[in-house]
C-alpha cells in the first residue's frame, strides 16, 4: 500500500512545480482554484493531506489531473499502475481510488468509487466540455446533475456533462461500487 506521508510530499512537490511551470503566485493560483491561499500553503509545504475535491480544484486550475498531482516519479511511455501505487482517499465510510491519469492531449482519469449506504460524494463543476462516465459494479447509483436525480443499477452506466455540480449518492441498502472515467478537455492556456 502507497505510503501516506510520501503522496503527500509528492502532492507538494507536484502542486509547487506546476505553479512554478506556470508562473502563477499563490494569490493567482487561489483565485483560479476556489481554494483559499492558506490551504495552498499546507498543501506546498507537505503539511496536509488534501481533499479530493480540494485537490481536483487544484488540478483544474493548474490544468492537470489529479493523477498527476499525487504522482510519485516520472511518467514513462507505457505506465503500469501497480495494485500497492493506487491512491486512495478515504472519505468517511466511502473510498474513492485514483487508478490511473493522464494529461496530454486531453485530462483523463480512471476511478474506483466505494460508497456505503446514506453516503454521498459532491463533485465540484469541472471546466467546460468535461465529461464522465461511470457503470456501476454493485449497487445502485443516485446521480444528481442540475438539481435532477438519475438512478443507474448495477452493470448500467451514464454519460454526462460534469462542467456543473453533480453528487453521487447511495440511497440503497447496499455499498455501492462504480468506476468512472473523467474526461476534460485541455484549453490553450493549459501546457
Amino acid at each position: 500500500m502507497e505510503d501516506p506521508e510520501l503522496i503527500t510530499q509528492a502532492i507538494a512537490n507536484n502542486v509547487r512545480a506546476q505553479r512554478a511551470h506556470r508562473g502563477l503566485t499563490l494569490d493567482a493560483l487561489a483565485a483560479r482554484s476556489g481554494v483559499s491561499r492558506g490551504m495552498l500553503v499546507q498543501v506546498e509545504q507537505g503539511r496536509t493531506n488534501p481533499s479530493v475535491s480540494t485537490l481536483t480544484r487544484i488540478a483544474s486550475a493548474l490544468g492537470v489531473t489529479v493523477a498527476r498531482l499525487v504522482e510519485v516519479g516520472d511518467v514513462p511511455m507505457v505506465r503500469v499502475v501497480q495494485k500497492d501505487d493506487v491512491v486512495t482517499f478515504d472519505q468517511g465510510e466511502g473510498r474513492a481510488r485514483l487508478l490511473v491519469g493522464a494529461d496530454m492531449p486531453m485530462i483523463l482519469e480512471l476511478w474506483d468509487w466505494r460508497l456505503s449506504p446514506g453516503q454521498h460524494h459532491d463533485g465540484d463543476a469541472h471546466p467546460p466540455g468535461t465529461r464522465e462516465m461511470l457503470t456501476v459494479l454493485e449497487g445502485e447509483l443516485t446521480l444528481i446533475v442540475a438539481g435532477k436525480s438519475h438512478v443507474v443499477g448495477t452493470d448500467a452506466a451514464v454519460l454526462f456533462t460534469a462542467d456543473r455540480p453533480h453528487r453521487y449518492a447511495n440511497q440503497g441498502d447496499a455499498e455501492l461500487r462504480f468506476i468512472m472515467a473523467v474526461a476534460e478537455p485541455r484549453t490553450a492556456g493549459d501546457t
